[in-house]
């Protein structure tokens, strides 16, 4: 038997390389594997198939508002425990731990900012902020924002993003439907030009309220927006629902929506809205 002994080193393999984490994310509805860079250049549009993905209320200032042009009001506010109420988790730790989740104080921010050099007030909400969930200081905050809109003449803009009421603070939550829709009542009796804009997923008493008062309605592609569930509906009404019935596809068919606008289209079809729909200085009550 003859042996072979190797003089010289074999070919050298190099080091594995380690792909960081987060540098691709996969669509929810397509499955598609997506390079984060160029989902967050699309604003977070799926290239494949179309998909919204769900983005916080900072990401909504950007895309909307002109650049450094956005100055938050009411910051500070927020949600105590008026209930002292407990469940799997007490309301007062859930508050404690989505501050340090979110970096917010509460499920909406709001303040005053520009769209293409175009005054506006908003008020947008953050559905990472327990669900959007709709509290006192949810509805404190909008009905200031209004307060704000109404006393500068400038157009308003409530991006919606909720799961509803927030349970744990009862009919707290429940009084901020009347508070804000009298507020906005006041605010249209003023010609003031409201825009909503629904995204994924608007439901329970925000979209009961403010969410479907405004003057224009906006949705995004396939965001969910009812005020109960399917199944709940299913159950009341004893009959098998239409497919899709609670997607902004439909609920523009049926008239619930004005438009369906893409987000990457957003900015510049607010502009048009405001440049058509509202003059600077009106404030006069209607006839």
């Amino acid at each position: 038997m003859v042996w072979f002994r190797r003089k010289e080193k074999g070919v050298l393999t190099t080091e594995k390389k380690q792909i960081p984490d987060g540098l691709w994310q996969q669509c929810e509805q397509c499955r598609e594997i997506l390079y984060r860079k160029e989902l967050e250049k699309n604003l977070y549009v799926c290239s494949k198939c179309g998909n919204h993905f769900k983005i916080r209320s900072w990401q909504y200032i950007a895309i909307i508002l002109d650049e450094n042009s956005f100055e938050e009001q009411d910051s500070n506010l927020q949600s105590v425990d008026p209930l002292k109420f407990k469940g799997v988790k007490k309301y007062s730790d859930q508050i404690k731990s989505a501050v340090k989740k979110t970096g917010l104080n509460e499920a909406v921010v709001t303040g005053s900012g520009k769209i293409e050099r175009l005054p506006v007030v908003v008020a947008i909400m953050d559905f990472a902020f327990i669900g959007g969930s709709m509290g006192s200081v949810v509805g404190e905050k909008i009905a200031r924002a209004i307060e704000t809109a109404i006393e500068k003449k400038n157009p308003l803009i409530i991006v919606s993003a909720s799961g509803g009421a927030r349970m744990m603070e009862g009919a707290y939550s429940l009084m901020q439907m009347a508070k804000t829709s009298a507020l906005l009542a006041k605010f249209s009796d003023r010609c003031g030009l409201y825009i909503s804009i629904l995204t994924n997923p608007t439901t329970g008493g925000v979209t009961a309220s403010f969410s479907m008062l405004g003057d224009v309605i906006i949705a995004e592609p396939g965001a969910l927006i009812g005020f109960a569930g399917p199944r709940v509906i299913k159950q009341t009404i004893g009959e098998d629902l239409p497919e899709g019935f609670q997607r902004s596809e439909f609920q523009l068919k049926h008239g619930f929506v004005d438009s369906i606008i893409p987000r990457t289209e957003l900015k510049t079809k607010l502009a048009q809205i405001i440049r058509l729909l509202w003059s600077e200085g009106d404030n006069g009550s209607r006839e």
